[in-house]
C-alpha cells in the first residue's frame, strides 16, 4: 500500500478509536500557506494594526497606528502563495472637522471593519471611540461614545473590530483582570450593547478579529515576551446571543516564529478558510510587516 494510503488508512482509524472511546476527533487542521514580507517607502508605510480582505483575498485595505489607510491588489502564485502587494492608493484619515489626524492620543487607528456597502468602520485608541468614514478620504462621522468596560485603560482601549449583517464588535484589548473575561461590546442603530465575554488566558490580550464566511468569530491575540519578542494566536467561537459557544484554539506560533501579528482577515480561499494576519513593526528598523497566511480545513 502506498505510504499516503497508509497514512490516510492510519488517520481514519485513529478518529473511529477517538470517537468510540467518547473523545472528540480534532475539529480542523491548519495549514502554513505562506508568509510575505511587505515594504514601502512612505512615510507612512509601517505600524500596520488591521487589514481587511475581499471576498476572495485579491484586494486589501491596511490600516495604520497612525491614522493613515492602505488599499490596493494582491498577487498570488498558482499554489495561494502571495507573491506582490500593489498599493493604489493612501489616505491620511480626518476627523469630523475634515482635519488629518495626528498620531497619537487622538490618532491612534487600531481597528477596522468594512460593511457590505463599503463604509469603513475604524476604532481608536487613546480617545476611545469608533468613528464611520463612508470612503478613505471623508471626515469622519463620530459615533455615540462607547460605554467604558474593565480594561479599557490608556494604549488598551478598543483594539479589535468586526461586523456582521450591519452589527459592529468591538473588544478592547484588557479585560481588567487577568482572570476576568474581555467584553464584547456591540453597536447598532446608534446604540451599544454588549454580546457577553471571551474567556482570558491570562498573558493573551486581543488585537485582531473578523467574521469568517462560515459564521464563526476569529480572535486573533498576541503575548509580548520580552526579548523573546512576541507569540500570537487565534480562537475562534460561535457568538450567539448568550455570549460565545464552541471555542476552539486553532494557532499558537512560538516567541519569534513571525514578527508582531496585529491584524487578522478571514476567506474562503476556494479550498478552505484562509487566515490572513499582518504585523506592526512599530516604524523600528529591527522589525518587519509581514502577512502571514494559513489554510483551515474542518
Amino acid at each position: 500500500m502506498p505510504i499516503r494510503c497508509r497514512r490516510a488508512l492510519g488517520a481514519a482509524l485513529s478518529s473511529l478509536l477517538l470517537i468510540a472511546a467518547g473523545v472528540p476527533a480534532p475539529a480542523a487542521s491548519l495549514e502554513h500557506v505562506g508568509t510575505f514580507v511587505w515594504s514601502g517607502d512612505d512615510d507612512s508605510f509601517g505600524g500596520f494594526s488591521a487589514i481587511e480582505l475581499n471576498a476572495d483575498g485579491s484586494r486589501f485595505h491596511a490600516l495604520t497606528d497612525r491614522a493613515h489607510l492602505y488599499w490596493g491588489s494582491i498577487e498570488r502564485d498558482s499554489q495561494g502563495v502571495i507573491r506582490a502587494v500593489n498599493i493604489a492608493g493612501r489616505a491620511h484619515l480626518k476627523d469630523s472637522k475634515g482635519i488629518p489626524l495626528p498620531p497619537g492620543y487622538t490618532g491612534d487607528s487600531e481597528g477596522l471593519a468594512i460593511g457590505e456597502d463599503g463604509t469603513l468602520w475604524i476604532s481608536f485608541e487613546g480617545l476611545d471611540r469608533v468613528a464611520r468614514y463612508d470612503d478613505p478620504d471623508a471626515r469622519a462621522t463620530a459615533l455615540r461614545p462607547p460605554p467604558k468596560v474593565p480594561g479599557m485603560w490608556i494604549n488598551s482601549g478598543l483594539e479589535a473590530l468586526a461586523i456582521r449583517d450591519g452589527t459592529i464588535h468591538a473588544m478592547p484589548e484588557r479585560s481588567g483582570r487577568d482572570d476576568q473575561p474581555f467584553p464584547v461590546l456591540t453597536f447598532r442603530d446608534n446604540s451599544w450593547g454588549q454580546n457577553g465575554g471571551i474567556r482570558r488566558d491570562p498573558r493573551w490580550l486581543p488585537v485582531g478579529a473578523d467574521f469568517g464566511p462560515d459564521g464563526w468569530f476569529y480572535l486573533l491575540e498576541r503575548d509580548f515576551r520580552g526579548i523573546l519578542g512576541f507569540a500570537a494566536r487565534v480562537r475562534r467561537m460561535k457568538l450567539t446571543e448568550n455570549g460565545p459557544t464552541d471555542e476552539e484554539i486553532l494557532l499558537t506560533t512560538r516567541p519569534l516564529q513571525y514578527d508582531n501579528l496585529e491584524g487578522l482577515a478571514v476567506w474562503h480561499d476556494g479550498q478552505g478558510i484562509r487566515l490572513t494576519m499582518i504585523s506592526d513593526d512599530n516604524f523600528l528598523a529591527l522589525q518587519r510587516t509581514e502577512l502571514v497566511e494559513y489554510r483551515l480545513r474542518d
